[in-house]
């Protein structure tokens, strides 16, 4: 098979195209969902600490399955897997619009269980979506197209995370709630069937390793051995632990920067809307040479800005600063998944998806409930500064034990 050349040359391939549009599908309807659950579940209840229960309600499952998660991508047919996970959430939207339907409302009547319940199985099943989608789509390109894919799937991906928020807000807003869930079942629905009409790829060759606990630790070890693909993890997982400011964004929109919510809706967007302008650049202009360098410097970008962000009173300054983050966390999104996919096995690819998973996914929520304790001991401004520092710290200390990551020229 030839293969297609120029900047959206993995859209030329079908398989790819019905991925990364079932992708961009059901990635709208989780976020038009998770806006709708925050707004029902604090009308319902008025206390701030249940919107914090929804992310643990989804992140404890997530994470807790990821390991045996990944060994399952690793050994059952990917679409298989996938088409599971997104009729299970499919599953699970039906029955968020089922309760605020009049033969479903008595179960509200008892509080907020039903929905966290909900919230719960489908982190259960996104857990086990994660390494499957990250196994499954390197099948679907040839490895030339690796870095091409990657970028393209980030840039829809980003869209979505902009356009589902407002779309989920608009809807709330102007149609109510029983109109935002049924957007969100017909939205995932879009997604699982145009999953389906993807063409069945098979698995790779199993490991030599024999038993379940065998072959999670063989993938924990590929990790922890290999350089450039834990250095590379380790990068993010630092950056979002300590250099992110997004938990304490209201913070800084009403008392710092005198705004009002509309300006938060900004602020919060910002880093999306740069994301998605390097990922159109990089598109164009893919990363050739000083691969491992790119990646310390964006990293060490990401810290510098969040430094800057901390400072700045003046609204439309900190509004750029956002964006700016966007574009060099991008950057590492883009060549770690890079990395990732080239220098992993086909056979070991959901596992150390899964690893991937468990230091990022715990690390964003790690590192709100790290950005608020230390605002609460440092106040706002000191520990934005000090996470930002940190990340520097981080950046350096990386660079220098990862000799094989800081001297990676480019990804074959």
């Amino acid at each position: 098979m030839k293969i297609p050349t120029g900047p959206y040359a993995a859209f030329k391939l079908p398989d790819f195209r019905l991925f990364v549009s079932a992708r961009f599908c059901i990635t709208l309807a989780i976020q038009v969902q998770s806006v709708v659950v925050a707004w029902q579940v604090y009308e319902l209840t008025h206390d701030p600490l249940s919107l914090g229960l929804i992310g643990l309600a989804e992140a404890i499952p997530s994470i807790g399955v990821s390991l045996y998660a990944g060994h399952i991508a690793d050994v059952v047919q990917r679409k298989k897997i996938i088409l599971f996970c997104l009729t299970t959430l499919l599953l699970c939207s039906a029955a968020l619009l089922f309760f605020t339907l009049d033969a479903g409302k008595f179960l509200l009547s008892y509080g907020v269980a039903s929905i966290y319940t909900v919230i719960f199985i489908s982190g259960i099943a996104r857990g086990f979506l994660t390494p499957a989608l990250f196994a499954y789509m390197p099948q679907l390109v040839p490895r030339e197209l690796y870095t091409n894919a990657i970028t393209l799937n980030s840039t829809l991906w980003e869209a979505a995370a902009i356009g589902g928020p407002a779309l989920g807000g608009f809807l709330y807003g102007f149609f109510g709630v029983r109109a935002s869930y049924a957007a969100d079942v017909c939205l995932m629905l879009a997604g699982l069937s145009l999953a389906m009409g993807i063409n069945n790829k098979p698995l790779p060759p199993e490991s030599e390793e024999q038993g379940i606990v065998e072959k999670i630790k063989a993938g924990l070890r590929f990790v922890f051995h290999n350089q450039i693909i834990l250095g590379a993890i380790s990068l993010d997982l630092f950056a979002v632990l300590f250099g992110g400011a997004v938990a304490l964004l209201p913070i800084f929109a009403k008392d710092i920067l005198h705004a009002g919510p509309e300006a938060l809706g900004l602020l919060r967007a910002a880093p999306s809307v740069g994301a998605v302008m390097m990922a159109f650049y990089i598109t164009h202009n893919p990363i050739r040479k000083n691969t491992g360098r790119v990646l310390l410097y964006a990293v060490g970008g990401f810290g510098i800005c969040m430094i800057l962000f901390a400072i700045s009173t003046n609204f439309w300054i900190s509004l750029f600063l956002l964006m700016l983050s966007g574009t060099f966390d991008c950057v590492s999104v883009i060549v770690r998944g890079t990395l990732l996919q080239t220098l992993t096995p086909e056979n070991m690819k959901g596992r150390v998806s899964a690893v991937n998973h468990i230091f990022i996914g715990s690390s964003n929520e790690i590192g709100m409930f790290e950005s608020g304790v230390a605002a609460k001991l440092m106040g706002v401004v000191t520990s934005v500064i000090f996470g930002g520092c940190m990340t520097l710290v981080s950046v350096t200390t990386i660079g220098w034990l990862a000799k094989s990551l800081r001297k990676l020229q480019r990804v074959h």
